[in-house]
């Protein structure tokens, strides 16, 4: 009878057979022939989503990837029924950092009592339930139906939705986790004289043999971003972890990965090329199209963190600024500040009388008017000074926290994007009978 060490050997070398026969022929001075214009995804370590491909590697071939679109795609299926409203929000990371702070500058802080828990609530907006998931897991539980709307990074976004129509970007722009999607590339050796991505492609070294060996976590993207560039022989490695030390290493010869200073690149000898960088990329507000337009209550709340969103954002960008003019009358003053740069605020200053004591200390008398601007942070002290010279004193300089304006133009814009008539909506986000989908 076989000793169960022997069939442990047995299976061990069957299954070595297996992936050996299903690899790719990728390898460095393979004689064999691979097959003609292929991007080919591999792996340098195995990751959780691995498991569901029974640990063969990818083959995907260019010309066959328009035809393999549907087969990629998350199969469409009827989630289960609930009342509650749910918003995915990151739960670890930077990412999740900046959105909580987001959610607090907005006065929206999430109640989480028990910091193990995955689920929490905003208590100023009722019936809202928060669920803390991977960046990752808040897009396709967004397109499961799971979660009715989420925060994440455009590059998730645009890596997971595959074009998905029931996807909507509500808010394309928080504000934080700025940074790009590029490619790194080697200073030195064959890499040095490239400087562009025609360069880059047109290098004679890509051949069935020896494709371009590129590591990164992005593969959808990788994909098309290679093949709209005309690359024939690409393989797309993934890695845990640390994809910088890929290329000196030898496992890869570039990287495609997020860039926010270019710091950790240019510390491992890699450079950016023109035309590498692939995708910029901040926080998002993402939602359910089919959420949005069968919860009425769910549009109400997505105007509001819309208006909110905005108004703090915008607010971010300005500081209030009240100096004491001296002049003839409130109209002189407002002239006087009108005619000078920077000193016009967002729709002009506020005058108002200042007031002070008689010389007899008896009544109160008029030497000053106060004008109160906005003024960009960045040319703060640039107005001063010009307040300065128009004979402006006593200046005061305070935070905003909201500039809030009329209907926020995205607000708008969703409203048309989802088929929805803004003109049957009220400054509150409700609809009337006549605002139904059309």
């Amino acid at each position: 009878m076989q000793s169960i060490r022997g069939r442990q050997m047995s299976y061990v070398k069957s299954c070595r057979s297996r992936a050996l026969s299903a690899a790719p022929a990728v390898a460095r001075g393979n004689a064999a022939r691979s097959p003609r214009h292929r991007v080919v995804s591999a792996s340098l370590s195995r990751r959780p989503e691995d498991d569901g491909l029974g640990g063969k590697l990818l083959m995907n071939s260019v010309d066959d990837e328009a035809s393999n679109a549907l087969a990629t795609g998350i199969a469409k299926f009827k989630p289960i029924s609930r009342k509650s409203l749910r918003m995915g929000l990151p739960s670890k990371g930077r990412m999740a950092e900046d959105t909580m702070d987001l959610l607090k500058d907005c006065a929206l802080s999430v109640y989480k009592p028990n910091p193990r828990q995955y689920v929490a609530r905003i208590p100023q907006i009722p019936g809202l339930e928060v669920w803390f998931q991977r960046a990752s897991d808040v897009v396709r539980k967004l397109r499961y139906g799971d979660i009715d709307l989420g925060i994440v990074g455009t590059d998730m976004f645009a890596e997971l939705t595959d074009g998905d129509p029931d996807l909507v970007v509500c808010h394309e722009a928080l504000g934080f986790g700025q940074c790009h999607l590029g490619l790194g590339i080697p200073m030195a050796g064959k890499f040095a004289d490239i400087n562009n991505v025609e360069q880059l492609r047109d290098m004679p070294d890509w051949t069935p043999e020896t494709p371009l060996r590129v590591v990164t976590g992005y593969h959808n993207i990788a994909r098309r971003f290679f093949m709209q560039h005309g690359f024939k022989h690409v393989v797309l490695l993934s890695a845990d972890g640390a994809l910088e030390a890929a290329p000196a290493m030898g496992s890869a010869d570039i990287i495609l990965d997020l860039v926010s200073t270019g710091v950790t690149l240019r510390e491992n000898n890699l450079k950016e090329i023109e035309g590498g960088n692939i995708l910029e990329s901040q926080g998002i507000l993402v939602a359910n199209r089919k959420s949005l337009l069968g919860r009425p209550e769910l549009l109400e709340i997505v105007h509001e963190l819309i208006e909110r969103f905005d108004g703090h954002l915008k607010a971010e960008q300005y500081y209030s600024v009240i100096a004491n003019m001296r002049g003839e009358s409130p109209e002189q003053v407002a002239d006087l500040l009108l005619q000078a740069p920077g000193l016009q605020g967002l729709q002009g200053p506020t005058i108002c009388n200042v007031y002070n004591r008689s010389p007899d200390a008896q009544n109160a008398k008029q030497h000053f008017y106060a004008a109160t601007i906005c003024v960009r942070k960045k040319q703060l002290y640039s107005a001063v000074k010009a307040l300065q010279k128009l004979g402006g004193s006593g200046v005061l300089v305070q935070p905003m926290t909201y500039i809030f304006d009329e209907e926020p133009e995205r607000w708008t814009k969703l409203l048309i994007s989802l088929g929805l008539d803004p003109a049957n909506y009220d400054g509150n986000g409700n609809g009337n009978s006549s605002g139904a989908a059309h």
